[in-house]
C-alpha cells in the first residue's frame, strides 16, 4: 500500500512545493534581476519535471480501475501546477 499513496501523493505535493518555493522566494527577494537562473529556479524545474513520470504511471495504472477518485487527483494537481506556473510567470515577468 505504501506505493500506491506515494502515487497518489507525490505529484500534488510537488506541486504545492514548487509553489511554496516561488511565492517564497519572491517573498525573501522581491522580483528577480539576476540574468542567470538560481538555484530556486533549477529546484522548481526539477519538482515540476519529477513528478511527469510518477504521474503518468499513476494516470495509466489508476484511471482504467477507477476513473473518478483518479480523475479527482489529476484535476488537483493540474491546478497545483498550474498555480505554481502562473506564480513563476507574473512574479518574474
Amino acid at each position: 500500500m505504501p506505493s500506491r499513496q506515494f502515487r497518489v501523493l507525490f505529484p500534488p505535493i510537488a506541486s504545492l512545493a514548487a509553489l511554496t518555493l516561488v511565492l517564497g522566494h519572491f517573498a525573501l527577494y522581491g522580483k528577480p534581476h539576476e540574468a542567470d537562473e538560481g538555484a530556486a529556479a533549477h529546484l522548481f524545474q526539477l519538482l515540476m519535471l519529477t513528478q511527469l513520470p510518477v504521474l503518468a504511471f499513476f494516470a495509466l495504472t489508476r484511471l482504467p480501475v477507477a476513473p473518478l477518485p483518479a480523475l479527482k487527483v489529476l484535476v488537483v494537481d493540474v491546478a497545483l501546477a498550474l498555480a505554481a506556473f502562473a506564480s513563476v510567470y507574473f512574479l518574474t515577468g
